[in-house]
């Protein structure tokens, strides 16, 4: 499917598989707020690559940990693209690596806030308007963690597993109006902060970790793709076969 001239929200766009997600959507020519919680250089750079590309968008910052900031993207993005979302990609995560029995609450309730409260709050902003429309495409980005339990910690792997379930939550809820939802759900992937200092490539049939640009090209087909929806797709070079 062409989605040039589409509308997308992507956050976390300042991270490694933001950046490569990102850089795939500009090459789709799709206009696109870059949100970002840190590193601001990286997700205006960003938006000046798209504006020399001839394709509209626009960096825009905001802590998703305040459960107002979701609201105020979405709205912020409409203004500035010139129409709704079309394509949402709550993509912003966090995680501290540490022990469950070091865990406290505040830690767990951040995580479990960029993580699952943001994407949900996204969701149900976006998704009755693009339901209204006939079109649209809600792709969370989720973990391996969520089957396995990872090596981060509690916080990361049962948020992420939050996720799948929203997933298909909402999925069944707008399929018959032209809107997808599904989530991504990859693993040790280099140039991310959420590659453990542990990790070892050994540990993977392929040998080797993952690249930001292999998650985006999974991305962009699955924003693609009409048909598909209701799915969690595994990329983990064949580390948890399912």
């Amino acid at each position: 499917m062409d989605l040039s001239g589409k509308v997308a929200l992507l956050t976390g766009a300042s991270g490694g598989i933001g950046r490569a997600l990102g850089r795939r959507l500009i090459a789709a020519r799709v206009k696109t707020v870059f949100a970002y919680g840190s590193r601001p250089d990286q997700a205006r750079q960003l938006a000046a690559e798209a504006k020399a590309a001839g394709v509209d968008a626009i960096a825009i910052g905001g802590d998703l940990a305040d459960r107002r900031v979701p609201a105020r993207l979405l709205r912020e993005a409409s203004d500035a693209l010139g129409g709704p979302v079309d394509l949402l990609i709550p993509n912003a995560g966090h995680a501290v690596q540490q022990d469950y029995t070091e865990l406290d609450l505040e830690a767990w309730d951040r995580t479990f806030a960029v993580n699952l409260r943001a994407p949900f709050l996204l969701a149900q902003q976006a998704l009755p308007g693009m339901a209204a429309r006939g079109f649209g495409r809600v792709l969370f980005m989720s973990s391996v963690a969520a089957f396995t339990g990872g090596i981060v910690g509690a916080d990361y792997a049962a948020s992420k597993a939050g996720l799948h379930g929203l997933t298909h939550f909402l999925a069944s809820r707008v399929a018959a109006h032209g809107v997808t939802v599904n989530a991504l759900a990859p693993a040790l992937i280099e140039d991310t902060a959420m590659l453990p200092g542990t990790a070892s490539p050994g540990a993977l049939p392929v040998g080797r970790f993952g690249r930001p640009e292999e998650v985006a090209d999974l991305a962009l087909a699955v924003l693609r793709n009409g048909y598909l929806t209701n799915q969690v797709l595994s990329l983990d070079g064949g580390g948890y076969p399912r």
